[in-house]
């Protein structure tokens, strides 16, 4: 009777899985490619991936290995090749002088412009106590410089790509959880050679990291983050920059996990995010379903996408840029088993305003309910 019981069970949830799958794709207009980096690999967990566009291709890095924390944890690059991602490389892992061995962390890669290919990353045993490094390479991610310490005190983006400023200041969006939840921003004017910081930004009862960092011309600025308030946080910018608005809350939601956002080339703002709150008063919640939203203003935003809909979580993590032909560039971790790569023509996306924060009806498709996670780690 028991096995019974357990068979119907697994049979009801991939039922629901396998409806929520079909009506996802009501709000998947846009999406021309899906597809993951790899199918096997030499790691059971993987998380945190970033996509940077080459002279000679997409780069993809994350980190993998047994498991979040452990410190087998290493970091990983992927090549977009001939059609196909090449298999995942290590490039990095956390092995100390004195043959210790801690867990990598949150890559983060930045192209630049007729320059190297930049890959920052932490080594430490949790997050309070990380340290960045980086790493560049003049192939496209093929071979790699060796590891190049920051100075004291810094990580380098933590999660989130920089972005060149018309000033030439390269500006990291960064934070801190050691004293707190504080966000700030660590900026180059020589890829990386020297760093000076920008805030902490003011705080105004808000528990903020993981900032993405918006243009708006004209030296306005505008940050998104992930929050432990239940929702997306930003703050502004009239200097390239240099001062900063104290946080408050948007009217989006947030689980307490990452998020990102881009400019694309025509102005417009893109968000990628877990648009959901979650269950009751607390703070974090599942990582499902994973949406995009655009905007024109940074203020008032539209639905356009939900690219992952399941009962089971995670979908997290994830990372947007537009690349030279204008497609949209999605990566994120999919169930901390793969990491899945979506490709997005912008002029195609059907765009329905959100009102008071709340995910818009769309006729025909109905959310799934969440009947079954995986623990949410940080």
């Amino acid at each position: 009777m028991r096995k019974r019981k357990i068979y119907l069970i697994i049979n009801f949830l991939v039922a629901i899985a396998i409806t929520a799958q079909a009506q996802v794709g009501k709000w998947q207009s846009g999406i021309v490619m899906q597809e993951f980096l790899y199918d096997k690999a030499p790691f059971p967990s993987c998380h945190s991936a970033t996509i940077a566009e080459t002279p000679t291709g997409l780069v993809a890095s994350f980190f993998g290995g047994t498991k979040e924390r452990n410190p087998d944890v290493e970091i990983y690059v992927s090549r977009f090749v001939d059609g196909g991602w090449l298999a995942p490389v290590s490039v990095a892992d956390g092995i100390q002088p004195d043959g210790m061995r801690l867990p990598t962390w949150n890559p983060v890669l930045y192209q630049v412009p007729g320059g190297d290919l930049l890959l920052f990353y932490k080594i430490g045993p949790k997050p309070s106590e990380w340290w960045g490094l980086m790493k560049t390479s003049k192939d496209g991610g093929i071979s790699w410089s060796d590891a190049t310490k920051l100075p004291d005190g810094y990580i380098g983006p933590v999660k989130n790509k920089p972005v060149l400023l018309s000033n030439g200041n390269l500006f990291a969006p960064s934070s801190k959880e050691g004293d707190g939840w504080k966000i700030h921003f660590e900026v180059t004017k020589d890829n990386g050679k020297t760093w000076r910081t920008v805030g902490p930004l003011p705080e105004n009862g808000v528990k903020a990291i993981q900032p993405s960092i918006l243009q708006h011309g004209n030296g306005k600025l505008q940050i998104l983050a992930r929050t432990a308030n239940r929702a997306i946080v930003e703050s502004w910018s009239e200097d390239n920059g240099e001062t900063w608005s104290a946080l408050t809350k948007t009217s989006l939601p947030n689980n307490n996990s990452g998020t990102d956002a881009v400019t694309m080339k025509d102005g417009r703002q893109v968000l990628v995010y877990n648009h959901v709150l979650p269950p009751g008063d607390l703070a974090k919640g599942p990582r499902t379903p994973l949406n995009v939203s655009v905007s024109k203003d940074g203020k008032n935003w539209s639905a356009a996408l939900i690219l992952e809909d399941s009962p089971i979580s995670q979908y997290s993590y994830p990372a947007v840029i537009q690349t030279s032909d204008g497609m949209l560039h999605f990566i994120y971790t999919w169930r901390r088993e793969k990491i899945k790569h979506v490709v997005v023509d912008p002029s195609k996306l059907k765009l329905k305003k959100i009102k008071n924060g709340v995910w818009p009806k769309l006729k025909g498709y109905t959310a799934p309910v969440i009947t079954a996670t995986k623990s949410e780690e940080p």
